[in-house]
């Protein structure tokens, strides 16, 4: 089961993944994150990187990301790249990802990608308010990237608003479960939770059967 966690920046989306996660067993999901996806901008200078429009699909490197779904659900393992939002570059380190039963992306534009859409099971969209959604940006930026907060502000008034209009919000409409509020909503993530260990029990099930037959 592949499933896709989508939402604008901010809007809680790695909390609903990870209540998620916190339902099941961890030995039987792959977490993957679009963030990590990123272009290399390594062939960029410095000032020229921050630049990069990074909320519009063409800075995901969308061709790997599809290889790895493709390759998690055939059954092998993949290396999953390191993104460096400091210097906006890939370190050279990856980590080595095993497939298993339950596959969760989760990003802002992976709705946004039509092959992505085609791989995917359940596709829940985290629908927050748009204030809220910029404080926790701003907070997450200068606390973890290195960010002052005046290039936050320049960055949402200047990219990441107008992105969210014209890819993320849209991308809505794809999606099979919309949450509101985000992982403050325990009744829906319960109900997703609940598929998925509904799905994890026919797939403990099927080897039973086999060796019953």
């Amino acid at each position: 089961m592949i499933i896709g966690i989508c939402g604008g920046t901010g809007s809680g989306k790695t909390t609903v993944a990870n209540r998620i996660l916190a339902s099941v067993s961890a030995g039987e999901v792959v977490f993957l994150q679009q963030d990590s996806y990123y272009r290399n901008l390594a062939d960029l200078a410095t000032d020229f990187r921050r630049t990069v429009n990074f909320d519009h699909p063409d800075s995901i490197d969308n061709d790997l990301l599809v290889e790895h779904i493709r390759e998690l659900k055939a059954g092998r393992a993949v290396e999953l790249p390191v993104y460096d939002f400091r210097s906006h570059t890939r370190k050279a380190e990856t980590v080595r990802v095993e497939p298993k039963p339950i596959t969760i992306i989760e990003g802002i534009l992976i709705f946004a990608e039509a092959r992505l859409l085609a791989e995917m099971d359940i596709k829940v969209f985290v629908d927050t308010p748009d204030d809220i959604r910029f404080i926790r940006r701003l907070r997450r930026d200068v606390a973890e990237r290195g960010r002052t907060v005046e290039s936050v502000i320049e960055q949402y008034l200047t990219t990441v608003r107008p992105m969210h209009t014209q890819f993320v919000e849209p991308s809505k409409r794809v999606s099979d479960v919309i949450i509101p509020e985000g992982g403050r909503n325990l009744v829906s993530v319960d109900l997703i939770s609940g598929r998925i260990r509904e799905r994890l029990g026919e797939e403990r099930r099927r080897p039973e059967a086999a060796a019953g037959a």
